[in-house]
């Protein structure tokens, strides 16, 4: 069990944590919520012992062991597998004193407690963690030095995973993981056997590993349980009756400070006054609570609709130097697409991306881009390529020369930046409004392609759905790479799988990525047979439900049309015997009066045999819609 108690943590002059406090039960899976700046990461330092706090306490249970990914990922000579194996101290100093110690009895203690650790299988669970993080058997054997800052923090990730702390934290993991990385390491949280305070902005990660919420805001700590959906909707509802309270008790203050106002300096009334003046002083005001939604975000449309498609491969084949990545693809984009790539980091995502913006060449086939084609490329590396030392304004200005300072500012407030961050220097800037101004410089002419590698990684989830209300409301076409499914899901109609050299479409949804992540393409296969299977079932079933609903509806249509032709039948019959009779010129002298009645009668059933023939037709038509 984790309790904070009366926490209190400033910043110089700013009071980041007032008084928080929250219990959360023993292997809980945890969620920390909150706006960025909020104070979560300093929260974690707390708990840690890193800094110290000017009121309040951290209570964990004695010798319970915390771990946390380290700070600097390791760059050693040492293998992933000997770096991970490293991480459990126990193991490594029972191994170590088992080569050392003479004594028979320290012996066998030593290879007991060995067993009861699991020891003998720590390769294979050393192994399957740095697998479902990405790396394979080969990988496994490298050298930790022979890799990138990205993927070593993957490695501090895996051995944090694999000492398995009491109390595990996680400050935004998801960050340097892959949506492949990411749906494994959702399933590994929401199994793991000890307790988890986790940091994230990822929805789904938060909805589907974690039981708890704990959201800080104005300092103060909140819990809730259930997932992320689950929280927003009791914040919403706690939004609404907060609301109501205030406006019910400012009314109130309202009405009694007018009758002090009024009454306060009479004789009779003084009394009742005073008493309304000391309810007032005792009135607890009810603070207003915010949805804290956050700016949103606008991607200027392309001027002019170009014809489909506006990019087209044909056999083309990418790669660095002599060393093929891509080969043999032949895809077109439409004015319209959003496309989602889906694989696993080094299979050529970033690759494919920059191939299509551009930024790298075909070794071989061809490339068709619409004339006057504007293309837009966003990735994290970016970041990296603001002028450090000048402002939001000032970057837009260099592409409205000219322009009033008021239009320019008015533009770079709709890429979201609050407006006492525009004169900050972009040095200064927080990952998130620096992404905010790199995405605004991007899309500024208006492109016809976005091309957004990764977009979402200094984003928080407020931030996150203004991202996706963005690209929903572009009018352009939109290739999208990015671990967050949540925003995969609710951006992409069509998904291109980049494995083996290739880009191919997926022919499946996202939970059938998952599952093949997960369990195998075998398991996946089985999975996607046995939906497919069910599915069919169900369209029987419900052919069969139709059925019978056609049947309900048909035999009233049946008899209706049966009664028609037979009244169609009587009728005519009927008017062949008056023809036959009237065809008799004897009939006219014999008896003329009976003579005109026959007349008048064969002129009521035709008109009679018309009406009966149209309603047949209507009945008919709408048997055959039935049918």
């Amino acid at each position: 069990m984790l309790q904070i108690t009366d926490v209190t943590y400033r910043i110089g002059d700013r009071l980041l944590i007032e008084n928080a406090s929250v219990t959360l039960p023993g292997k809980a899976k945890t969620g920390l919520v909150g706006r960025n700046g909020a104070g979560k990461s300093t929260l974690f330092k707390i708990v840690t012992g890193d800094l110290s706090t000017e009121t309040g306490s951290v209570q964990i249970p004695k010798r319970a062991r915390i771990g946390q990914v380290a700070q600097e990922a390791p760059g050693t000579e040492e293998t992933l597998m000997e770096v991970v194996l490293a991480a459990d101290k126990e193991r490594s100093r029972l191994l170590a004193d088992a080569e050392t110690e003479t004594d028979p009895h320290k012996i066998a203690e030593i290879h007991i407690r060995l067993a009861d650790i699991d020891a003998h299988t720590a390769e294979a669970r050393a192994g399957t963690i740095l697998s479902g993080l990405g790396f394979d058997a080969e990988a496994q054997q490298r050298p930790c030095s022979s890799f990138s800052g990205g993927w070593r923090m993957r490695v501090a990730l895996a051995a944090v995973l694999f000492s398995e702390p009491d109390l595990l934290l996680l400050d935004e993991p998801t960050n340097y993981l892959d949506l492949e990385g990411t749906l494994w390491l959702e399933n590994y949280v929401a199994r793991y056997p000890h307790q988890v305070l986790l940091i994230s902005h990822d929805r789904d990660l938060l909805n589907n590993a974690v039981d708890s919420i704990v959201h800080l805001e104005g300092g103060k700590l909140t819990y809730y349980t259930g997932g992320y959906d689950s929280f927003d909707r009791q914040r919403r509802e706690a939004l609404i009756l907060a609301g109501k309270a205030k406006e019910k008790q400012d009314a109130q203050r309202k009405h009694m400070q007018a009758f002090v106002d009024r009454f306060r300096y009479k004789a009779s009334k003084a009394r009742q006054a005073q008493s309304r003046l000391k309810m007032l002083e005792k009135m607890q005001p009810i603070a207003a609570l915010t949805e804290g939604s956050s700016k949103p975000i606008h991607f200027p449309n392309p001027e002019q609709q170009l014809a489909p498609p506006i990019l087209k491969l044909e056999d083309v084949s990418t790669g660095y130097g002599e060393t093929k990545i891509l080969s043999r693809l032949t895809l077109n984009i439409d004015t319209d697409d959003r496309i989602a790539l889906l694989g696993a980091n080094g299979n050529g995502k970033s690759t494919f991306a920059k191939l299509i913006s551009g930024r790298l060449g075909a070794m071989s086939g061809e490339i068709t881009r619409a004339s006057k084609l504007k293309i837009a490329f966003f990735a994290q590396h970016q970041l990296d390529e603001l002028k450090p030392a000048e402002n939001a304004v000032a970057h837009v200005r260099a592409l409205m020369p000219g322009a009033p300072e008021a239009k320019v500012r008015a533009r770079v407030a709709r890429f979201g930046l609050p407006t006492d961050r525009m004169d900050t220097p972009a040095k200064d800037l927080s990952g998130g409004e620096k992404a905010r101004l790199l995405l605004g410089l991007a899309t500024f002419d208006g492109p016809h392609l976005l091309i957004l590698d990764e977009p979402t990684n200094h984003l928080d989830i407020d931030s996150r759905e203004a991202l996706v209300m963005a690209l929903n409301e572009f009018q352009g076409a939109v290739v999208l790479i990015s671990h967050d499914r949540h925003l995969v899901e609710a951006c992409a109609d069509r998904l291109w799988l980049v494995a083996d050299g290739k880009v191919e479409a997926y022919d499946g949804d996202m939970e059938d990525y998952r599952r093949l992540i997960l369990q195998g393409p075998e398991a996946a296969r089985k999975a996607r047979e046995k939906a497919a299977e069910e599915a069919e079932k169900a369209s029987a079933q419900e052919k069969r439900r139709g059925s019978a609903e056609k049947r309900s509806l048909l035999k009233p249509l049946k008899l209706k049309i049966a009664v028609a032709e037979k009244e169609i039948a009587r009728l005519q019959e009927k008017i062949a015997k008056l023809d036959k009779a009237l065809a008799d010129p004897a009939f006219f002298a014999l008896d003329p009066q009976r003579a005109a009645k026959f007349a008048k009668e064969r002129a009521f059933c035709e008109k009679k045999l018309v009406k009966m023939e149209e309603e047949w037709l209507e009945l008919s038509a709408e048997y055959e819609a039935v049918v």
